[in-house]
Parts: C-alpha cells; sequence; structure tokens
C-alpha cells in the first residue's frame, strides 16, 4: 500500500480515539436494553437516529425493524457493512454493572428474561462507529458506504425479511459485502478464511403421534414417550454410522416434551432438532435419515398415522469469496500487527449474513472478532480448560469492551477502505 492511501486510511481513523469514550457508553447502554428478534425498535430508533445525525440518508422499517442507511461520496465502488440487533430470551448472570434485566413477550406469547448473549449490542456499536468516522472524514474517501443494520438473526428470519421487503430494489447493489461477529477468541485478533466460515444450521420439530392410555394399563397404548427416546438415540447414529470421518455434521436433540402427569401416558411427543452441516450434499443426507428414521420408529411402534416433520429455521452456508478475503487480509496485515491477522476454521455456529451476498450476487467477506480477555483466554489454553470460558449464547457470555470495541471499528473502517480509498 502506497505512502498517500496509508495516510487516507489514518485519516478515517484519526478521530476514534476521542470517539471511544462515546461508543463504549453507546454500547453499554444497547447491552442493558436488549430486545428479542423482531422487536428491535429502540435499537432501530437509535441507529437511525445516529446515521441521520452523521449525515446519511436513512430508511427504517426494512423487514419490519431494519435500519439502512446510505452515505454517497461521489465516484466509486458501493460497499455494504452489516451488524445484527437481536438478543437472546436468556436471563443474564455475568454480574456486570450494566447487566440486563430486561424482559419480553416472545413469539408464544410468554414473558422471558433478555440479554445480549452473542454480542449483536457490540455489532451495533461497531458499526455505529465505523459509520460516524466515515462520516467525518469524506476527503478521505470515495465511493457509497451503506450500513445496514439487521433484526432478527437469531431466528434466521432478519436477512430474508429486508430481502422480501425490497433491499435489492430499493439500494445500490454493493462491491462487496462485508460483516464481522465477536467470538471466543483473545480481544484484540482478528480471524478470518476463504471459503466456508460458518455452517448451515436446520431446526426442525418433530411431533410423533401414539395413543393415550392410564399408566397402569400400557397394553391400551401406543406409547408416544417410547417412540421418541428411541427416535432419540437412533438419530445419534447419523453422525457415527452415516457420515464419514472426513465428513462433518451435529445433530443435537435440544427438546424432548411428552405428558404432564407420571401415570398419564400422552398421545403425543414432540422433539426439536437442531442440524449443522459444512456442505450442501452432507445436509441432503442427513435430512433424509432423519426423516427415514422418524417415520421408521413410527411404523415400528404402530403409530396412528405418520410423525409431523415441520422446518422451524434455516441458515445458508456463509462462504468467503477468494479474491474479496484476500482484499480484506492484505489491509488488515497492512494495519494490525501480524500476530492479531489469523486464519479462522469453520465453524458449526451459523448466520444469515450470507443470505445477502449470495441472493444479490455480490462478493462476501465475514471475519471473526475475539472478545475474551487475552489473559485468562491464554490461561485457559495452557490449562486445557478452553470449555470454562463462557461461548455465545451462555448466560456469562459479555466481550470485554477494550480493545474489543476499538478493534472491531477498526476492521471495518480498514476492511472498507480496501475498496474505497482515493
Amino acid at each position: 500500500m502506497n505512502e498517500e492511501r496509508q495516510t487516507h486510511r489514518a485519516n478515517v481513523l484519526a478521530n476514534l480515539d476521542g470517539l471511544l469514550p462515546e461508543l463504549e457508553s453507546a454500547y453499554k447502554d444497547l447491552h442493558s436494553h436488549p430486545e428479542l428478534s423482531m422487536q428491535e425498535n429502540r435499537t432501530a430508533r437509535i441507529v437511525a437516529d445516529r446515521l441521520r445525525a452523521a449525515g446519511y440518508e436513512v430508511t427504517t422499517g426494512i423487514g419490519k425493524t431494519g435500519v439502512v442507511g446510505l452515505l454517497r461520496n461521489g465516484n466509486g465502488p458501493t460497499i455494504m457493512l452489516r451488524a445484527d440487533m437481536d438478543a437472546l430470551p436468556v436471563k443474564e448472570a455475568t454480574g456486570l454493572s450494566y447487566a440486563s434485566s430486561a424482559t419480553a413477550t416472545d413469539a408464544e406469547g410468554k414473558t422471558v428474561p433478555v440479554m445480549h448473549a452473542c454480542g449483536h449490542d457490540m455489532h451495533v456499536t461497531w458499526l455505529i462507529g465505523a459509520a460516524d468516522l466515515f462520516a467525518r472524514t469524506r476527503d478521505a474517501w470515495r465511493g457509497t458506504l451503506m450500513p445496514v443494520f439487521q433484526p432478527a438473526e437469531e431466528t434466521a428470519a432478519g436477512a430474508q425479511a429486508m430481502i422480501d421487503d425490497g433491499l435489492f430494489k430499493r439500494f445500490p447493489k454493493p462491491d462487496a459485502v462485508l460483516g464481522q461477529h465477536v467470538m471466543v477468541g483473545s480481544s484484540g485478533v482478528l480471524s478470518s478464511r476463504a471459503g466456508v466460515v460458518t455452517s448451515a444450521g436446520d431446526s426442525l420439530q418433530i411431533r410423533m403421534f401414539g395413543r393415550g392410555a392410564h399408566g397402569s394399563m400400557p397394553q391400551a397404548s401406543i406409547d408416544p414417550v417410547v417412540m421418541a427416546a428411541a427416535t432419540v438415540l437412533r438419530l445419534q447414529t447419523i453422525v457415527s454410522r452415516e457420515i464419514a470421518a472426513t465428513e462433518a455434521a451435529v445433530v443435537t436433540v435440544g427438546s424432548l416434551q411428552a405428558g404432564a402427569k407420571e401415570n398419564v401416558i400422552p398421545d403425543v411427543a414432540i422433539i426439536k432438532l437442531n442440524v449443522r452441516t459444512f456442505d450442501d450434499g452432507v445436509r441432503k443426507r442427513v435430512l433424509a435419515a432423519i426423516e427415514r428414521i422418524v417415520n421408521a420408529e413410527a411404523e415400528a411402534s404402530g403409530a396412528p398415522k405418520k410423525p409431523e416433520i415441520t422446518p422451524l429455521d434455516r441458515y445458508r452456508l456463509v462462504k468467503n469469496d477468494p479474491d474479496a478475503v484476500r482484499r480484506v487480509d492484505d489491509a488488515f496485515r497492512k494495519y494490525f500487527s501480524a500476530d492479531r491477522v489469523q486464519k479462522a476454521e469453520p465453524t458449526s455456529a451459523s448466520e444469515d449474513f450470507g443470505s445477502f451476498g449470495a441472493e444479490w450476487g455480490a462478493p462476501s467477506v465475514f471475519w471473526f472478532v475475539g472478545g475474551t480477555d487475552p489473559g485468562l483466554y491464554e490461561k485457559a489454553q495452557k490449562e486445557g480448560k478452553m470449555g470454562e470460558i463462557p461461548t455465545n449464547h451462555n448466560p456469562r457470555f459479555a466481550p470485554v469492551i477494550h480493545p474489543t470495541l476499538q478493534t472491531g471499528v477498526e476492521a471495518l473502517v480498514v476492511a472498507a477502505q480496501a475498496w474505497l480509498s482515493t
């Protein structure tokens, strides 16, 4: 990178130190006020107000609560930067002074605790910061910046909702779609890769039907509890016996519900399960095996009717474009020290970020930002206790603010500047 471009990049980030205290306050506020998927009204108002104040054209209500900003700054590429906004129905146990005590009504009408247990509050703050810095330094870059604040990533509904609401028709097609996620890892360290980054995810509900009876007269029943239990055990053989050692898949039964009283055999059992795969062919084989096993166990039990298999949500594979990821990695390595830019391995977590690039036909890059205290992370590695570090979705998950906050803002700016530099 030549000296002139280095200066321009530095110019965009020149105000970051002065902005960090304000961003820290914004982050703590967002963390204290989490909102469930498709209920991100307060968060959306905050980001829309920030974008308008910085001079962006702002459109709200896309896909219900999504927000899109446009900052046109002369001829040049269009770069989309994405952050997800939603939180989870988790009761926070971090003990932080800014911990959430919020509750909300979920889609089933239940009152649930709410927590930013996946770091989306950090994602929003990163993008607020990057958008602000670009708006302050328009002489340092050319093109169009398009920050996108997306709802409902946790339910795999938000990206598609924005697309279905005309995202592709209402806004310019980006030359690159960029996004990042805070994860367990030493704070301040970035990691990415070409190709598959996060797995495909499929969640299913299975209703298995029996015939109820008194617990003292099992001969009069077709017991769906036994049917479901046998199904759960048999499902474990998909990965252990039907998937090659060189392939990868995860099949997790997260919920088995049946009956309400110990001496009543119920009519129905419900299984909810989740599948993660890294290859489309493996995904098809695993889903077909689930259907085969569920139907076979029902038939073996003499079920009065076939099980109902209902998809709950689906995440597509997130794949990084090789040329685009090379450009981002080169920019990272020129800005950050060598030990802070690492190669990621594919993760069995899932994301709907991939829908934007794949369906828009635009190259996309997704990378990870470590959010764990570096000393704690190094100690856990040395002692073989990595499993004790709270992961995303854990009630104790909370990124350390520094240097996670600064690193994420820098990464967005540096990556976007790989296209937008004058």
